[in-house]
C-alpha cells in the first residue's frame, strides 16, 4: 500500500492536486483531447487512399491501411465509390469535425481554469480570514502578500501549462496508436528512438523545477523587503537610509532574475533541440525499415505523418512541462501555505453572541509565546459598561491581555467566558463583530470619508443617518463641512490628507457606526499634539457608561475617570482600583502618575 502511495505522489501529485480544486471537469477536458486527437487521425489516414490513387490510376485497397482498413470498408458498406471526390470529402468532415470538437475543449479549458483560478483566490481569502492572529503575528508578511497576489498568477500559468502538457500527451498516445495500427514495426522502432532521446532532457527538467523552487522563495523575500520599504519609508528618506535598503531590494531583483535567466535558458535549449533529435530518430529508422527490413515506403509515409503530428504534440508537451516546471514552485508554495493556515485557523465554537451583556471574565489565565510566559494567573471580571484601563511599563502585558479579552489570542491556561459561555464554545467572530478597535495608528482606507466610516455600506437614506450620526458623536462634522467634497472626499493613502487628529476621529466614527457594545482603545491619543489629545479625549470621555470601554494607556493623564484602572508588570495584574484609590494604596502607580507629571 505504502508504495503505491509513492509511485502515486511521485507521478501523479500535480495532477491531484489539480483534480482536488476542480474534479470531473479534468476529465471531461481529457476526453474532448481524445475525441480531437481521434478525428484527426482519421482525418490523416484519408491520405493514404489518396496515395494509393496517385500511384494505382484510382484503384484504392484497404490493405495497406492495416488495422484502419474499416474506413475504407466502411465508405464501401455505404456504396459510396471510393473517388477522389469521395475521399475529399471524408477528408473535409474528419477536419471539419475536429475543428468543431478543439472548439469546444478550448472554451471547455478557459472555463475550467477561471473555475480553477476563482476557487484558489477563494479559498486562499477565507483560509486567511480564518487565520489566528497569534499565527498571522508569527507569520512571513511577505510571504502572505507574495502568495495572495503574485503566486495566484503563477498558479494560473501552471494550471494552463500542466494541462495543456497532459493533453499533448494523450494526443501523442492517440497518435502513436494510429502509427501502430498502419506499421507496427516502424512505430516500435520509432517510439524506442523517442525514448532514448527522452533520457537527455530529464537533468534539463530537474534542473528547472529547482530554479523555479529557488524563484519563489526569493519572491517571498523580495515581497517582505518591499513591504518594509513602503511601511518605513519616511523613516529611510530622512536619514538618507534609502540607498542602503535600495540595496537589498536591488540584490533581491538580482536574484530573482538570475533564477528566471536559467528558466529561460534551459527552456531554449529544450525548444532548440528536441526536433533536430527526433528528426535524427526518424530518419535513421526510416532506413532501417526499408533498407534492412523490407519494409514499404506507402505505410511508412503515412505513420511518418502520424508520427510527425505524435512528434509536434510531443515537443509541445516537454514545451509546456518545462514551462510548468518553472513554476511549479508556486504550487509547493501554494500548498504549504494552505496547510499553515488550515493548521493555524481559529477554532469556533456554536455558540453566537448577540449582544454583550457582561460579565467579560479570566479565571488563572495564562498566556505563552512558544515556551515564554507572557501573562500569568490574571483573575478579572468586567461590567457591562464598564470603563477599565490597563497601565504599566513597556513589556508588563496590558496590550496583550486586551488581545486576550477580545478573543484575539486564545488562552494556554485558565479560563475565559463571554455571560456565562466558555470561550471554546463561543463562535469567536460573532463575539468580535460587537468590538470596536481604535489604535495609535489610526486604520484609514485610500477611499472617501462616507465608506471609512460605514465600511463602503450601501448610501441609502438609513446609513446616511447612521452615518450622520456617528460623524457628530465622533466630532468628524467639525472639519467635514469645510471639506469640498464633503463625506465623498477621498482620503489618499493611509489618510495622508488628513491630521492625526481627523485620523483619530475617522476612526472612531467608524467604531460608532457599526452600532457596537464594547470599544478599545489602543494608546488612541499618544501619537497626538496636546490640544488634540485633549479634544480626542473629550469625545472618549462622552462614550463612557454607554459602551464597555478598554484602554491601552500609556498617559495616565488620559485614564483618571476610568471606572477602574487595572496596573500590571511582569505579566500579572499588581494592583486595580480607580485613579484615587491607586493614588493612595499604591507607590508603583504614585511614582508613574509623578513621572509623568499628571
Amino acid at each position: 500500500m505504502d508504495s503505491i502511495k509513492n509511485i502515486v505522489k511521485k507521478y501523479f501529485e500535480n495532477f491531484l492536486y489539480f483534480y482536488r480544486h476542480i474534479r470531473y471537469r479534468i476529465f471531461v477536458q481529457i476526453s474532448m483531447s481524445i475525441g480531437v486527437g481521434i478525428l484527426d487521425g482519421f482525418g490523416l489516414a484519408m491520405f493514404l487512399p489518396l496515395l494509393q490513387m496517385v500511384d494505382s490510376a484510382a484503384q484504392v485497397s484497404s490493405d495497406k491501411l492495416g488495422n484502419l482498413n474499416f474506413l475504407i470498408e466502411g465508405m464501401e458498406y455505404l456504396g459510396l465509390g471510393l473517388t477522389l471526390m469521395t475521399v475529399l470529402a471524408f477528408l473535409l468532415v474528419f477536419f471539419a469535425l475536429k475543428g468543431i470538437a478543439q472548439y469546444f475543449s478550448a472554451l471547455h479549458q478557459v472555463k475550467v481554469q477561471q473555475i480553477f483560478i476563482k476557487k484558489i483566490r477563494v479559498n486562499l481569502i477565507d483560509g486567511l480570514g480564518r487565520l489566528s492572529y497569534k499565527a498571522f503575528v508569527l507569520s512571513d508578511a511577505g510571504k502572505i502578500q507574495n502568495t495572495l497576489s503574485g503566486e495566484v498568477d503563477r498558479i494560473a500559468r501552471a494550471y494552463q501549462t500542466y494541462l495543456t502538457a497532459f493533453q499533448q500527451m494523450v494526443l501523442v498516445i492517440v497518435y502513436m496508436a494510429f502509427a501502430f495500427f498502419i506499421e507496427p514495426k516502424f512505430a516500435v522502432l520509432i517510439t524506442i528512438g523517442g525514448a532514448l532521446t527522452n533520457i537527455i532532457y530529464k537533468q534539463i527538467y530537474v534542473n528547472t523545477k529547482g530554479a523555479s523552487r529557488k524563484l519563489t522563495s526569493e519572491a517571498n523575500r523580495f515581497q517582505n523587503l518591499v513591504i518594509q520599504y513602503v511601511s518605513n519609508f519616511k523613516y529611510l528618506k530622512a536619514t538618507g537610509s534609502l540607498p542602503g535598503y535600495g540595496s537589498k531590494l536591488k540584490g533581491s531583483v538580482h536574484i530573482i532574475e538570475e533564477n528566471n535567466r536559467r528558466i529561460g535558458k534551459l527552456g531554449a535549449i529544450l525548444v532548440a533541440t528536441k526536433e533536430p533529435l527526433l528528426i535524427l530518430v526518424v530518419c535513421t529508422v526510416i532506413y532501417i525499415q526499408v533498407n534492412l527490413m523490407g519494409g514499404s515506403l506507402g505505410p511508412i509515409l503515412i505513420s511518418l505523418l502520424f508520427f510527425y503530428r505524435a512528434l509536434a504534440a510531443l515537443i509541445q508537451m516537454h514545451t509546456q512541462y518545462n514551462l510548468f516546471l518553472a513554476v511549479s514552485g508556486s504550487m509547493s508554495n501554494m500548498a504549504e501555505f494552505s496547510s499553515e493556515v488550515q493548521k493555524n485557523s481559529e477554532r469556533e465554537g456554536a455558540v453566537a453572541v448577540d449582544r454583550f451583556d457582561g460579565p467579560l471574565v479570566l479565571e488563572s489565565a495564562v498566556f505563552k509565546y512558544n515556551d515564554t510566559v507572557i501573562l500569568n494567573d490574571i483573575n478579572l471580571s468586567i461590567r457591562k459598561n464598564e470603563t477599565v484601563a490597563f497601565v504599566g511599563e513597556s513589556g508588563s502585558g496590558k496590550t496583550t491581555l486586551v488581545n486576550v479579552l477580545t478573543g484575539l489570542m486564545p488562552l494556554d491556561a485558565g479560563q475565559m467566558r463571554i455571560g456565562n459561555v466558555e470561550r471554546s464554545k463561543l463562535n469567536i467572530t460573532s463575539f468580535q463583530q460587537r468590538i470596536g478597535y481604535i489604535t495609535q495608528e489610526p486604520v484609514i482606507f485610500n477611499d472617501s470619508i462616507f465608506n471609512n466610516v460605514t465600511f463602503w455600506a450601501d448610501p441609502h437614506p438609513e446609513n446616511k443617518i447612521k452615518f450622520g450620526n456617528a460623524v457628530y458623536r465622533s466630532s468628524v462634522s467639525d472639519f467635514l463641512n469645510d471639506l469640498p467634497d464633503k463625506e465623498l472626499t477621498l482620503l489618499g493613502n493611509n489618510g495622508i490628507n488628513l491630521s492625526g487628529g481627523q485620523k483619530q476621529r475617522i476612526s472612531i466614527a467608524r467604531e460608532l457606526y457599526k452600532d457596537v457594545d464594547i470599544l478599545v482603545f489602543d494608546e488612541a491619543t499618544s501619537a497626538l499634539d496636546s490640544e488634540t489629545e485633549r479634544a480626542i479625549q473629550n469625545n472618549i470621555e462622552d462614550l463612557y457608561g454607554k459602551y464597555t470601554v478598554l484602554i491601552i494607556a500609556h498617559r495616565l493623564s488620559t485614564v483618571k475617570h476610568a471606572d477602574r484602572i487595572i496596573l500590571m508588570k511582569k505579566g500579572r495584574i499588581v494592583d486595580q482600583g480607580s485613579f484615587s484609590e491607586l493614588m493612595e494604596k499604591s507607590a508603583t502607580f504614585r511614582k508613574m502618575v509623578e513621572l509623568q507629571d499628571v
